[in-house]
């Protein structure tokens, strides 16, 4: 009779503790909000592709891409960066060039951004 109830107490035992670890992962893959943010990263340079020079000056440029990123995102991170490279001619070239950073929208946005900004 002794060893019944020990037995049917260490099975009891046995549940509660599976019982237990179970619940404790449910509720902490209920607690673990699952979110995805892309950050998509362009990079805007400046000069004419055929003549390689600026095609405004750089306040002009930021504007023209502030009004244009305004107008298609919510909001949007910029930052001025200076590039510079050895040309198929061996001329030196630098370039004004903006880094835009973009949350919270979709790739097909983007493009369309992109578009319009090489337009401009």
């Amino acid at each position: 009779m002794k060893k019944r109830v020990l037995l049917w107490i260490a099975v009891m035992l046995a549940v509660l503790a599976t019982w237990s670890v179970f619940a404790r992962e449910t509720e902490r893959e209920e607690a673990v909000e699952v979110t995805q943010d892309i950050q998509y990263v362009m990079y805007v340079g400046t000069n004419d592709k055929d003549t390689n020079h600026p095609v405004f000056p750089a306040e002009e440029c930021l504007s023209r891409a502030k009004e244009i990123l305004i107008s298609h995102f919510g909001g949007y991170t910029i930052q001025e960066a200076h590039g510079g490279w050895i040309d198929d001619k061996g001329a030196e070239c630098q370039e004004y060039t903006l880094v835009i950073y973009l949350s919270d929208t979709n790739l097909d946005a983007v493009h369309a951004a992109a578009d319009e900004l090489v337009e401009a």
